[in-house]
């Protein structure tokens, strides 16, 4: 009995030095909640199978090297000096980590006072931002991402990055945090829109979480 207690106490001991660093959240919602905009089926692919494997192929990809220890942010910010896979899994990995958060099944959430303010002052009207923010997303040629962010002078702008970029990674043009994300690759959107993007942009304000995109500005609005 001793001995089986011991094997087991090293077991756990041994599991906290091979666990994966890196692993996906809950997702917030059940896979249908957001019916209607997003279908289950792709939500469910999308993070079970598209979200799970960025994860584990990051692991993968940094096993061995001083990434390991590393955070996300670090490896991001440096990821100019990696290799392909570590840049493509740890972008995918944070975006989709950011995505699933920024979108809700509770029905018209508004942004704060503050960041309604800044939208306004930024880009003229919300109308005016939507608009922006779904050109970047219809203007992306292939796969990627549209992006609210906040500049390191505190202000924020949208932007666009190719595949699993994001303005966190100093590859980018322009660089920033991240406060709202749309995935455009079409595993996002294609089982229930198929090439028509343009219409997968206009649903995604139905279930967009300003909650949440306002908690994220004044996170990176403070740390300016």
């Amino acid at each position: 009995m001793k001995i089986l207690k011991i094997a087991a106490i090293t077991a756990v001991f041994a599991a906290q030095f091979t666990m994966a660093q890196f692993s996906q959240t809950p997702l917030p919602y059940a896979y249908n909640a957001l019916e209607g905009n997003i279908d289950a089926q792709t939500m469910e692919i999308h993070y079970s199978k598209h979200g799970a494997a960025y994860a584990a192929n990051l692991n993968k990809a940094i096993a061995g090297t001083p990434q390991e220890k590393e955070t996300l942010f670090q490896i991001l910010s440096n990821v100019s000096k990696l290799p392909a896979a570590v840049r493509n899994n740890a972008g995918g990995h944070y975006n989709h980590e950011l995505f699933w958060t920024v979108l809700t099944p509770q029905k018209n959430t508004q942004p704060s006072a503050k960041l309604a303010k800044a939208i306004t002052e930024t880009f003229g009207s919300m109308d005016a931002f939507k608009e922006k923010m779904s050109k970047a997303g219809a203007d992306r040629f292939g796969s990627g991402w549209a992006w609210l962010s906040v500049g390191k002078d505190g202000k924020l702008f949208v932007s666009s990055t190719p595949n699993q970029d994001n303005p966190l990674m100093d590859v980018v043009e322009e660089k920033g945090t991240p406060i709202f994300g749309i995935d455009v690759w079409e595993h996002a959107y294609y089982l229930k829109y198929q090439n028509k993007r343009a219409d997968y942009l206009t649903a995604i304000w139905n279930v967009t979480n300003w909650k949440e995109i306002s908690r994220r500005y004044d996170e990176a609005v403070s740390k300016k």
